[in-house]
């Protein structure tokens, strides 16, 4: 395996092979070298690792931890104002990704009856009612129309906050906290403001739960007595923020690139039923939530390297997903691939809880957006669509959608009439 490749400092977010593709630096990396130095922005001498199979055994071998109170675990992105850290961190209560076996494993457990196959089977009734919901409000405005604003975002945030409980009218304030927390571009006391309120208004919402349950996921969770408010607070938070941010931005991207593959989006349109593999599809080649980190507890062979201890790692999903050697092809997106075994919910014990119900959610929503917007196009010019290179998760801030106004009313009285 070659090893010339440059030591890059910091890691790349700029999308310079395209909106969809990875940073150009990384596709290099993982063709001459999957497991590369990486000197982080405070100096740290880490890694980055992009080859799917070396993704793979990593994120299965808990050697690699998730903890930041063991060991620092050095950030490769610079954050304004954020000063070196030299010391770990206090454990958050409830953040059980932050964490490993065995408090992984007491919290995620508490959690994984809600979010079953079944369950999530059962909800899929509502989802679809949502979804075509959210599409009348939208078929009511006169294009154009930003489609994260009136669908993308709305659609997943009614869904989780039903699920969990969290009053719907609140979604300004959460959805704002939010953006900011995973903003790279604020500084860290507006990122700590951001989370501080965030976490205060949920404590708060969890409080109440425990007091006077409801018919909800937090309810159900704020009566089992063996998890402090403080736990509930740190997995509402999470459930929460990766509820709506991911799939939100899963759908606007997503509805991007079909746009920019037209072709495929009418044989999608002409023919629903590969929509469930489209998905899969969609979900290998954008791989929104893209870095994740973890911290070698010794020194750990992976790749023909040795990671030190103490080495901070950043693997990127968004690399693995497009590894040759894995996916024929993988920078061309083909809805008729078999990309299960895709990387984009990661992999291991961390593997993401909330998995099917984003699934169910893209399908109704892209289903209910192909069936509805025939003749929908971008309003505006590809390369101007403002990407979310600043943010934690990828997508668009933007998407101006316009249609053929004369349809979507004929889609709505239809609906209507059904």
């Amino acid at each position: 395996m070659s090893q010339t490749a440059a030591i890059p400092h910091g890691l790349p977010v700029e999308r310079d092979a395209g909106p969809f593709d990875p940073p150009r630096l990384l596709t290099r990396l993982r063709e001459t070298r999957p497991v590369s130095p990486l000197v982080f922005p405070d100096g740290h001498e880490g890694w980055i690792v992009t080859g799917y199979e070396v993704v793979r055994q990593l994120m299965a071998d808990t050697r690699f931890s998730s903890r930041q109170d063991i060991g620092v675990i050095h950030d490769a992105i610079e954050i304004p104002g954020m000063p070196t850290v030299t010391e770990p961190s206090p454990q958050v209560p409830g953040l059980f990704v932050a964490m490993d076996p065995p408090d992984h494993t007491r919290l995620r457990r508490k959690l994984t009856g809600a979010f079953t196959v079944k369950r999530m089977k059962q909800l899929e009734e509502h989802i679809v009612d949502i979804a075509e919901q959210q599409l009348d409000e939208m078929a009511r405005l006169a294009p154009p129309v930003d489609l994260v604003k009136e669908f993308a975002l709305p659609v997943p945030s009614l869904v989780i906050c039903a699920m969990l409980g969290v009053p719907y009218a609140d979604r300004e304030s959460f959805q704002a906290n939010s953006a900011n927390f995973l903003n790279t571009d604020l500084s860290l006391d507006e990122k700590i403001a951001a989370y501080t309120e965030l976490t205060t208004y949920l404590g708060e919402l969890v409080t109440r739960k425990r007091a006077t349950p409801g018919e909800d996921l937090l309810s159900d969770l704020a009566l089992d007595s063996d998890l402090t408010i403080e736990e509930l607070t740190g997995i509402a938070f999470l459930l929460l923020l990766a509820g709506h941010e991911t799939t939100a931005n899963m759908l606007a991207l997503g509805t991007f690139a079909l746009l920019e593959h037209p072709e495929q989006l009418a044989e999608l349109r002409a023919n629903p039923e590969l929509l469930p593999g489209a998905v899969e599809e969609l979900l290998r080649y954008l791989s929104i939530a893209d870095n994740f980190y973890r911290y070698a507890t010794e020194d750990i062979e992976l790749g023909g390297e040795t990671i030190g201890e103490g080495s901070t790692v950043v693997v990127s999903l968004l690399a693995a997903n497009r590894d040759p050697r894995r996916f024929d092809n993988p920078d061309t997106l083909d809805i008729h691939r078999k990309a299960r075994g895709h990387l984009s919910f990661g992999h291991g014990i961390h593997q993401c809880l909330g998995q099917q119900l984003a699934r169910i959610e893209m399908r109704a929503g892209f289903a209910g957006l192909l069936r509805r917007f025939p003749t929908l196009k971008l309003a505006l010019p590809a390369d101007e669509v403002k990407l979310r290179t600043n943010m934690r998760i990828y997508g668009v801030h933007a998407l101006p959608v316009t249609w053929a106004e004369a349809e979507a009313e004929t889609e709505t009285e239809t609906a209507t009439e059904r």
